[in-house]
């Protein structure tokens, strides 16, 4: 089986300031989108509401990301907004990034080691589904 690429994603309170954080501890790149979020505001596609300015820059408003500056498909982190984060909940988690052609196969391989499908999500702009490992950590496969 050839290697599956994954990002870590981190439930906070303030998903800019984390990022920032972590792209200063571990030396990483803080990701621009804010071209492609300049051209979605333009065609309407996104508002106003979805997005903040940070640093000078547009940012999604509810998460950023950094990755390695190096290799970027390797070692990239998600920070999202999480409010309500749930007591007990883990606040971080792995998505491990197959392809939304492939979800159900992974899900069902997975589930032969031992994980536990616990939700899917299948909406504009997000695809997943959730699972839990065998001692109930939650990772998502997309």
């Amino acid at each position: 089986m050839a290697p599956i690429n994954f990002q870590v994603t981190v439930d906070c309170l303030d998903p800019h300031a984390q990022a920032k954080f972590w792209a200063e501890a571990l030396g990483y790149d803080n990701e621009d989108h804010s071209v492609m979020i300049r051209q979605l505001l333009d065609s309407k596609v996104a508002t106003v509401a979805d997005v903040v300015e940070y640093d000078g820059r547009l940012a999604w408003r509810t998460l950023t990301a950094i990755r390695h500056p190096e290799n970027p498909p390797i070692g990239r982190i998600l920070f999202q907004l999480v409010p309500d984060r749930t007591p007990g909940k883990n606040s971080w988690h792995l998505d491990v990034n197959v392809g939304k052609d492939r979800i159900d196969a992974e899900v069902a391989r997975l589930s032969g080691l031992g994980a536990t499908e616990l939700y899917q999500v299948d909406e504009p702009g997000a695809f997943h589904t959730t699972m839990a490992d065998p001692e109930g950590n939650l990772f998502c496969i997309q």
